[in-house]
């Protein structure tokens, strides 16, 4: 089995002093939360998520529920949901995450999920 990668920076320590030190731009993203396995020598996905606009934001609000994180940075919004999305299917399929759900996409848009069936429209032919 190929090992799977987050493609992110990290792990760092989960501090606000941290986060501030290394996160240093206002920008949408991606992270991934966990700890280090007993030997330190693999970090262990417990949760996958995104920010919009504010990684350095949203990395905050889970200071004190993980040990580490891993983050990136993404072009847009969009750019974040897809590899959130990716995420959550390579980190969350057979394993466990603490994401209970798929990722929501931001209320107003009609993305789809790239690597599955989540929110894919079905057109209705009104003049049968």
């Amino acid at each position: 089995m190929a090992k799977l990668d987050l493609e992110m920076s990290g792990p760092f320590d989960l501090t606000i002093e941290k986060i501030d030190k290394i996160v240093s731009r206002a920008s949408a993203g991606n992270y991934a939360l966990g700890y280090f396995n007993e030997d330190k020598s693999s970090f262990i996905v417990n949760y996958v998520g995104r920010a919009d606009s504010d990684i350095n934001g949203r990395l905050k609000d889970h200071v004190g529920e993980y040990e580490k994180f891993k983050y990136s940075y993404a072009t847009s919004p969009k750019a974040a949901f897809e590899k959130e999305s990716k995420n959550y299917h390579d980190f969350g399929e057979d394993r466990k995450l603490d994401n209970k759900i798929h990722p929501a996409r931001p209320q107003g848009s009609n993305w789809v999920c790239p690597y599955c069936d989540n929110f894919k429209i079905t057109e209705i032919n009104l003049n049968k």
